[in-house]
Formats: C-alpha cells, sequence, structure tokens
C-alpha cells in the first residue's frame, strides 16, 4: 500500500520540542520533494517547511525559521521536522506531502502532491 505515514505529534510545554516523522510505505522517498504543511484550529492550511528532492535544499515559512530543522534519513524512507523552542501558535494538526513533478522548493504550497499523510496532532499550551 502506498501510503505516507506521520508520528511524534503531542502535547508540549511553550519552549518545548518535537520531532514529527514522516514515513513512506511502498514508494522511496529520495525520488520526491517533501513538504509540511499544518492546519491550525479555525485557520487555513498553510505551508510549513520543504526539502527538495534534487539537492535537499529546503525552504521555510517565516515565522518557523531558526526554530524548525527538516531533514531526510534515505536508510530509513523518513523525513523529519524538527521543531524547538515551540509557540502556542503553532498548535495545529501537521501533515506531510510527497510531490513527484516537484524538483525544488520555490512555489511549494502550489506544488501537486501524489501523496499526503493522515495528519499528527501538535499542541503548545502551558
Amino acid at each position: 500500500q502506498l501510503q505516507l505515514v506521520e508520528s511524534g505529534g503531542g502535547l508540549v510545554q511553550p519552549g518545548g520540542s518535537l520531532r514529527l516523522s514522516c514515513a513512506a510505505s511502498g514508494f522511496t522517498l529520495d525520488y520526491y520533494t517533501i513538504s509540511w504543511f499544518r492546519q491550525g484550529p479555525g485557520k487555513e492550511r498553510e505551508g510549513v517547511s520543504c526539502i527538495s528532492r534534487v539537492d535537499d535544499s529546503t525552504y521555510y515559512q517565516d515565522s518557523v525559521k531558526g526554530r524548525f530543522t527538516i531533514s531526510r534519513d534515505s536508510p530509513k524512507n523518513t523525513v523529519y521536522l524538527q521543531m524547538n523552542s515551540l509557540l502556542p501558535e503553532d498548535t495545529a494538526v501537521y501533515y506531510c506531502a510527497a510531490s513527484l513533478g516537484a524538483y525544488y522548493c520555490e512555489g511549494f504550497v502550489n506544488y501537486e502532491y501524489n501523496y499526503w499523510g493522515q495528519g499528527t496532532q501538535v499542541t503548545v499550551t502551558s
């Protein structure tokens, strides 16, 4: 079965950290540009971060720069989103998505994605 599965979400206090995982089954993530999106309560979905299929170059939304890090672990066929210094406004359902047609991250929010994960909830609260 071809699918993406996210994990690693949870409840954390402001200033805390979480590492989200996006694992693929049935296909190889190295061939795809991978992006993380999130949708907070009452908000529209927004692009958070992206990693290119060509050279692993990355992109971050301004609000997460310096706090989040996206990375690829090829042997594990998994992409991670390390989230540090979490803020209450980071509370959202986080989704990973894989695009075969996208080579780089410029304009990643507008790409066509072949696969989406089911989402993992991140809640930042004291």
